[in-house]
């Protein structure tokens, strides 16, 4: 391949891709839009039956979210590269109409639901399985292709990842996340590390009470929810990288009660393996009894603490550094700097790094995922991606992918 006429190539198909991409953003797929994400399913395995996909559609675990969408091609050797996005969003119709949150392309940004977050990540894939096929059809024809979009990432359904592993061979090569990428100046950023995350329920069963005539004989709920949720923001630590959010808080009732109960919900967070699990083990341990105590009687509050969900951290590895450097070097060959970040965030990395070498960040450049509002004074900007990225991106991949598949 000469990197010198990919450019130009993939230049010439950029106008089919952003009319793709407007395909998508037209299409509500937020995900408890059950039959909106399965539309954009069908549009999606369509936009690649012309490179010789085959759809597989598999019902999420629950049943209120739109079906997983698989596409494969044999090819010509037992190598196989899978690569990853998903097909929901954040946003409900009616937040969509109320603020005119649409396809609005608006000099090199366009404006829309998806934009960034991943539609535009997977008219990027699009873009580059039509670039490498072009440019070295024996390397597109002889890898076994794996693309897996995930119907409900942002509620982080779990069962996405075990089907992902059930169709990913010993000869897979990598997984390659189509999430937008990050930026430093001219630099590229891929994705090698996310925080992971765990969600957690705390409940504090005190005493009721008449707070007028029997105040003294109740443990109150509410205070005792105050003392502990103090305790669970100080485990925050971010010499570690390691945050804790409490959420959510509720309790009580009558103003003349001394409330009987209380709850709070929130989550934590850690890029290291290790400092996760220290971290669970320290939330865990703020279970039992409280310090406060009903007045009459030494009465104590009861704390219960649950971890409701977990997605395991990404931490930062060689499977994962060997496929950032193939990229490094994609980047001197098109003339564009790539560097690498870690993010806060979760994505289907976190549920495939472990299984085969993970690279993400793949997708182009955007900002402000998961915003809808506008505002006249600029200060409120919604989620949008930049035309420009498309095609240095793509060339980059394409050239990565070559390395890849022809190393093996």
């Amino acid at each position: 391949m000469d990197v010198r006429e990919l450019v130009p190539s993939l230049e010439t198909r950029l106008p089919a891709t952003l009319d793709l991409l407007k395909q998508m953003v037209d299409l509500n797929s937020w995900t408890e839009n059950r039959d909106g994400v399965n539309r954009l399913g069908r549009l999606t395995a369509d936009a690649f039956a012309n490179l010789g996909f085959t759809a597989e559609f598999v019902p999420s675990v629950n049943p209120a979210y739109g079906d997983h969408l698989f596409l494969w091609r044999p090819g010509n050797s037992a190598k196989s590269v899978a690569l990853v996005a998903h097909l929901d969003t954040v946003f409900p119709p009616d937040e969509e109409v109320r603020n005119d949150f649409r396809w609005r392309p608006e000099g090199d940004r366009i404006y829309g639901p998806g934009t960034e977050d991943i539609k535009g990540g997977t008219a990027l894939m699009w873009l580059v399985l039509h670039g490498l096929r072009e440019r070295d059809p024996v390397a597109f024809d002889d890898v076994n292709w794996r693309l897996c979009w995930n119907s409900s990432e942002e509620v982080l359904s779990a069962d996405f990842g075990a089907l992902c592993r059930q169709r990913f061979g010993a000869e897979t090569l990598a997984a390659l996340v189509f999430e937008a990428e990050g930026r430093a100046g001219v630099e590229r950023r891929v994705v090698v590390a996310r925080k992971g995350r765990g969600t957690w329920k705390l409940e504090v069963a005190g005493r009721g009470a008449h707070a007028g005539g029997r105040h003294a004989t109740g443990a109150n709920a509410i205070v005792q929810l105050g003392a502990t949720v103090q305790k669970v923001a100080a485990l925050t630590d971010y010499a570690r990288q390691l945050t804790f959010n409490v959420a959510a808080v509720s309790g009580g009732g009558g103003l003349n009660r001394v409330p009987h109960a209380a709850a709070a919900a929130g989550e934590f967070r850690a890029f290291d393996p290790e400092v996760y699990a220290s971290a669970k083990t320290a939330l865990l341990a703020l279970a039992g009894p409280g310090e406060v105590r009903s007045a009459e009687g030494g009465h104590a509050c009861e704390v219960t603490v649950e971890v409701t969900d977990e997605s395991s951290p990404w931490p930062r590895n060689a499977a994962t550094d060997r496929l950032l450097a193939l990229w490094q070097k994609a980047g001197e060959l098109v003339g564009v700097p790539v560097g690498s970040e870690s993010r806060g965030g979760l994505s289907d990395g976190n549920q495939l790094w472990d299984f085969v070498p993970t690279l993400d960040g793949l997708g182009p450049t955007g900002d402000n995922a998961h915003c809808s509002e506008r505002s006249a004074d600029g200060s409120k900007v919604p989620e949008y991606v930049e035309v420009s990225s498309f095609v240095p991106k793509a060339a980059i991949n394409v050239a990565a992918l070559q390395r890849l598949i022809a190393g093996g």
